[in-house]
């Protein structure tokens, strides 16, 4: 066999494939609910210019998560209170957006270096370490579960609640103030959420590449449509695809799942950014027949 038939074979390798579907179901039902969470909330997310954001309370939930792999509690509790942690300080502390980017600067090497050294303390498993960073597909047993799809249900109430004065405050934050919004309550409220739906989305693609999930579906429906109604189900279309995929494409290979879900969410980005590009330029040449004739 040659190196390239050996890096394939790590990267595709659906040998004995139905057999395995079973081991990654939970995983699939969970990827459902981490669709919708990620693709909702990542709406909000680039309204409200947060990505950096994101990524800094991933970093503290990969130390939350990594805190309690060593004292061997529930990881998916720990990984929310991390969360949670860094979503109330970026909320409290960065109420303009150079605050904001200030503190996630601060809390983004704090949580890595937590999450590092509660690693190095941990002496279990090395599968169990590499997961919360890059994700695993098997990870989702039954008390995970119950923890992702209640906290899961508890970020689309929160969000359906929200939505409509959320939205109005992400859009115009003075004008919603004047009109008698609670703009600085929404916002940290939205915060909090945010952290729950990062919680969720390490669980399955690890605290390093968590972007692909809250973020980039957004960003891809962004390109193709600005209905306020389309772009939500676009972005969580594009996030369950983007999982989904993953979670199927990992299970006929030996890598981590993350690089499957990131390229999914890379392509799907990719190709909506094209099609974008091709329709204003079609509406543009339109414009200029029209002002000709």
């Amino acid at each position: 066999m040659t190196l390239a038939d050996g890096i394939w074979h790590q990267i595709f390798d659906f040998t004995d494939y139905g057999q395995l579907l079973a081991l990654v179901r939970n995983s699939l039902v969970a990827g459902v609910a981490l669709g919708l969470v990620g693709g909702l909330a990542g709406v909000f997310v680039l309204m409200r210019d947060l990505p950096f954001a994101v990524h800094g309370i991933s970093e503290l939930s990969f130390a939350g998560a990594s805190a309690a792999l060593l004292l061997d509690t529930n990881v998916v509790a720990g990984s929310i209170a991390g969360s949670l942690l860094a979503a109330g300080a970026i909320g409290v502390l960065g109420t303009r957006a150079r605050d904001r980017n200030s503190v996630i600067g601060i809390i983004m090497p704090f949580g890595l270096g937590l999450g590092v050294l509660f690693l190095a303390l941990y002496k279990g498993r090395a599968a169990s370490k590499f997961g919360l960073l890059t994700g695993q597909i098997v990870a989702v047993d039954t008390p995970q579960m119950s923890w992702l799809l209640g906290t899961s249900v508890l970020v689309l109430a929160a969000l359906a609640v929200m939505w409509r004065p959320l939205a109005f405050a992400s859009a115009d934050p003075d004008v919603a103030q004047a009109r008698g919004v609670p703009v600085r309550t929404l916002s940290f409220a939205f915060m909090l959420v945010l952290g729950l739906a990062v919680a969720l989305s390490v669980q399955i693609v690890g605290a390093l590449l968590v972007l692909s999930l809250v973020v980039t579906p957004a960003a891809a429906a962004a390109r193709v449509t600005a209905s306020p109604v389309l772009l939500p189900l676009l972005s969580v279309l594009f996030a369950v695809v983007s999982i989904e995929g993953g979670i199927l494409l990992a299970l006929g290979g030996s890598i981590p799942i993350s690089p499957y879900v990131t390229t999914i969410s890379f392509t799907v980005y990719a190709v909506c950014r094209a099609a974008g590009r091709y329709r204003n330029r079609r509406w543009g040449a339109r414009r200029t027949m029209v002002r000709a004739a």
